[in-house]
Order: structure tokens, then C-alpha cells, then sequence
């Protein structure tokens, strides 16, 4: 094989917009993949005409004006505006949590009234030194939110108690007392009209991409094909986790084609009944307005991760934090090697964040 300026390890967001600057400086790059498809988690796969998010939801949200209007190169978006709403037992509610969730939970109309239920409720609690997250909750939120809207989402997206988990996991829950069902503060916000494939593709274009690629399989075969490599895999795995596997929560999705136009009449419902076993469905035809005759559904389960499955959401606690700056320290000793995204640096990103940290990288290494 032809020898590259960059071998880039993941075709995801972080990797394809490292691969399209280092093509836009004159540089060459092989984008390998273990998976068969471009685009890393923003894939979408077209279904009965309709872009289904295959790895959940992906809204873009941002108040950097300068990500946004890059990404405003590589597609169109729409004006979608992310609204989810919860159903608990047989009651529904606005998210995030503003004048119309208090209205429907309390029958009430003023944000005066809200605020005092809210008060009452905390004083109730009595919790000064919160020591675990269901205590957090309680002494931020109050027993009826805590009950109904918090318990049992947490526990099921962490596959533990809530008296189990560290209070730092819910270091504030933002309360709205307007009636503005708008989940983001951002500025900015949308979905790519025709899905994010297309942005990933766009990104790739100049560099070669290999997929169903596994990097030490390749590695192993064609050493020095770069100069240098660009890392966007797991950290621990890729030092053999050497001091132990990080954590991880993973998800699995129930996909399915349903002989209607509209399932949910939302594009997110979240499901914060702990009995019920999914955390939430996504109805995609609703990200992008669509008027097809059918609908696409999935439904998301959190699990715990282990060696072998696919990890979603690091672990950012006190122990996992102690156990990755032992990873980083061997990863700032390679010299040939610069570790991005999720899973190289052990951190959870909204997309607009990859993409910052992506140029960030570019700017220091391609000036």
C-alpha cells in the first residue's frame, strides 16, 4: 500500500473532520473503520424513505457560531427544535422540566406557585449534605419530579439505585418557570435535512477509507503505511488496558417499521416508569417533519458494558477519572500518535464539541 501523511482510526465525526482539514492542507489520509458504514454514531440509514438515527438521537445544538456555520458547509438544516416529553404511568409530561410540566404535575398556572410547591418540597427533604444522587435530587428537586420524572430514567440508564449512585451525577437540575418546552438553551439548533451520512461523506472526500477494517489486524500488517496516527478508539484498549478496562454504559436499540403514519406524534418520549424496560422511543420521521405512510420506531435499553460490545457513555467518576489519567499519561509518551473523540479521550461530547475539538487539534497540527 501507498504510504500517508495520517492514518485516521475512526470514520466518526472527530476523525472525518480531522481527515477533511489535513486534505484541505495537502496532506494525504487513510480513514480505516471496524464498522461497515461512514459516520461513526451520527450514521443514519434511510427506511421507507425516512433517515433513522441507527445509534439514537442526534440533535445539533450549539452556541458556537463559528462550528455552526461550519457545519452549515456540508448540509442544510432544519429548523427542529428538541421538545421530549415523559410519560410516567399513564401521565404525560413537557421536558425539560418548565411551567407547563409543573402546570400539568400540580394543576397550577404562575411560576410564583411552582417555585413555592418546589421550596415546601426541599424543606421537606431536609437534606444539607447530600450523599448519594437520589438524596442530590431530592434536595434540589423535591419528592413529586424526583418520584415521577427522575427515579427511574436514572436507574435505568444506570442499571443501579439511585441511593446507589454519586450525588456529583446530578450536579444541578435546571428548572424553567416559563412555559418553553425547548430541551436547549443554544442559539443554534437543527437536524441536517436528509440525514448526517451525508456530512460524513462530504468530510471524507479526498481521503481514502477503508472499512471492516480492525486497526491492529491492519496495523500488524502495514506498519509504517503513516507518519503519523490519528486515534479515535478506546484509550485502555488500546494499550491493552493495562491498568484495567475503563467504564462504560452501552445502549441496544429495538428498531422497527410500523404501518402508520404517526406512532408518537413526538420524535422523543421518554419512558421514566422504572417497570417499563426502555429509557425512551424515538420516532424518526419526526426529525425532519416527515409525511411517509409508515414509521420507523426505536426503542433504547441501557446496559452495562463489557469487553466486546459497543461502549456509548464513559463513566466520568472519581475512580474512572483516576484510572484515565494513568491512560493519558502513556498516550502523551506516543509520539506519533494524537488520541480524539469519545472514546480516545474518555469524555462525553455533544457533537458541536467534537468538531471544536477536532479543529483544535488541526490548528496545533497542521499549522
Amino acid at each position: 500500500m501507498k504510504k500517508y501523511d495520517y492514518l485516521v482510526v475512526g470514520a466518526g465525526l472527530f476523525g472525518s473532520v480531522f481527515a477533511h482539514e489535513a486534505v484541505k492542507k495537502g496532506k494525504s489520509c487513510l480513514v480505516i473503520d471496524k464498522r461497515n458504514h461512514i459516520g461513526g454514531n451520527i450514521y443514519t440509514e434511510e427506511i421507507e424513505g425516512i433517515n433513522v438515527h441507527k445509534y439514537g438521537a442526534h440533535i445539533f445544538h450549539t452556541s458556537d457560531k463559528e462550528i455552526w456555520e461550519y457545519v452549515n458547509q456540508f448540509a442544510e438544516f432544519n429548523q427542529y427544535i428538541n421538545s421530549p416529553v415523559a410519560i410516567y404511568k399513564d401521565e404525560l409530561y413537557n421536558l425539560p422540566f418548565n411551567m407547563n410540566t409543573f402546570s400539568k404535575m400540580w394543576n397550577i398556572k404562575t411560576p410564583k406557585e411552582a417555585k413555592e410547591i418546589i421550596e415546601a418540597q426541599r424543606k421537606e427533604a431536609n437534606i444539607s449534605n447530600p450523599q448519594n444522587l437520589e438524596e442530590q435530587a431530592l434536595s434540589l428537586a423535591g419528592r413529586d419530579v424526583y418520584e415521577k420524572l427522575i427515579k427511574g430514567y436514572t436507574e435505568k440508564q444506570w442499571g443501579r439505585s439511585c441511593s446507589e449512585l454519586p450525588a456529583f451525577i446530578i450536579k444541578r437540575l435546571p428548572f424553567r418557570f416559563t412555559y418553553d418546552n425547548n430541551y436547549f438553551n443554544d442559539r443554534f439548533q437543527g437536524i441536517p435535512m436528509g440525514g448526517y451520512t451525508q456530512i460524513a461523506k462530504k468530510l471524507l472526500e479526498g481521503s481514502d477509507v477503508l472499512l471492516e477494517t480492525d486497526y491492529r489486524d491492519f496495523i500488524a500488517k502495514n506498519a509504517g503505511i503513516a507518519s503519523k496516527i490519528i486515534y479515535t478508539g478506546m484509550i485502555d484498549e488500546f494499550f491493552d488496558y493495562k491498568f484495567g478496562p475503563l467504564e462504560y454504559r452501552s445502549v441496544r436499540f429495538e428498531t422497527e417499521v410500523l404501518d402508520t403514519d404517526n406512532y408518537q406524534g413526538n420524535a422523543v418520549v421518554n419512558y421514566t416508569e422504572r417497570e417499563v424496560p426502555y429509557t425512551r422511543i424515538i420516532e424518526h420521521k419526526h426529525f425532519e417533519f416527515g409525511k411517509q405512510e409508515k414509521t420507523v420506531i426505536s426503542r433504547e435499553y441501557s446496559s452495562e458494558w463489557k469487553v466486546g460490545i459497543e461502549p456509548y457513555y464513559p463513566v466520568n467518576d472519581e475512580k474512572n477519572s483516576k484510572l484515565y489519567a494513568k491512560y493519558k499519561e502513556l498516550a502523551e509518551n506516543e509520539k506519533n500518535i494524537i488520541f480524539g473523540g469519545r472514546l480516545g479521550m474518555y469524555k462525553y461530547f455533544d457533537m458541536d464539541k467534537v468538531i471544536r475539538a477536532a479543529l483544535d487539534v488541526c490548528k496545533t497540527e497542521l499549522n
